[in-house]
């Protein structure tokens, strides 16, 4: 199979530089992905490698997990695709997906600098995640226990209510909810869970938690952190409950 695709390379590679002198990249880039998303045929051992495609869904349950602020978790929605190798004859299979996501918190606050009233200001955030999963067959076709690692880019916390942008943060005497929106964007983080159902159709079920301080940001943002920590840490934790459909 290696040499197939060697071969097709060679032949768009040849075609183009004998007439333009230049790799059309985007037709080099068709001719490996129709090489991956057919079925192949392994030299080594006789496998037969079937690789599929896939569409997810789902609800979030978001939080940071901080001793800096008093969070309360929010829902959020979730869906993406993503692309499996799968080898009948082994004990796991090899996905690789991307995933975008908006999920809401609160953190604890009040309306003014004096004020005794308490209440939770209300964050959203949008992030979207890249991930290589590892999905062990504990029953073949129906239920998998998959792990793996995840690159997460997300924005800035925005307000879902304007008018809390001047709250002030608990914790803290003069941090207003407006100056902890600028968290770390980049994050690296784990995913374990579980698939279960038919061939095409299964229930998701993945816990996300972030390796990453999320809040390390706000560490060079000279902020006055008055009455409280200046050390800003922080780790998310995502719980995602949806449905995938294989193709």
């Amino acid at each position: 199979m290696v040499i197939k695709i060697g071969l097709l390379i060679y032949v768009i590679f040849e075609h183009e530089t004998q007439n333009t002198m230049k790799i059309n990249k985007p037709l080099l880039l068709v001719a490996i992905m129709l090489c991956f998303v057919t079925t192949l045929q392994a030299q080594k051992g006789n496998y037969r490698i079937t690789n599929g495609f896939s569409v997810f869904g789902g609800i979030t349950k978001f939080d940071i997990t901080t001793d800096n602020f008093v969070t309360s978790e929010g829902d959020g929605f979730l869906g993406g695709l993503s692309a499996t190798v799968d080898i009948p004859l082994r004990w796991y299979n090899i996905s690789f997906g991307m995933q975008l996501s908006e999920n809401n918190i609160d953190i604890l606050g009040r309306p003014d600098a004096v004020s005794t009233q308490n209440e939770f200001v209300n964050y959203k955030m949008f992030a979207a995640q890249v991930a290589m999963l590892l999905h062990i067959k504990a029953i073949e076709n129906h239920f998998t226990i998959d792990f793996g690692p995840m690159l997460q880019y997300n924005g800035k916390l925005e307000f879902k209510n304007k008018d809390q942008e001047g709250y002030y943060i608990n914790n803290y005497t003069n941090l207003t909810a407006e100056d902890i929106t600028n968290i770390s964007q980049f994050n690296f983080n784990g995913v374990v869970g579980a698939s279960l159902g038919i061939r095409n159709f299964k229930l998701k079920a993945k816990y996300i938690y972030g390796f990453t301080n999320i809040l390390n940001k706000l560490e060079s943002e000279s902020l006055d952190t008055t009455g409280g920590s200046a050390r800003f840490k922080g780790n998310q934790t995502m719980l995602v409950l949806g449905a995938m459909v294989s193709f």
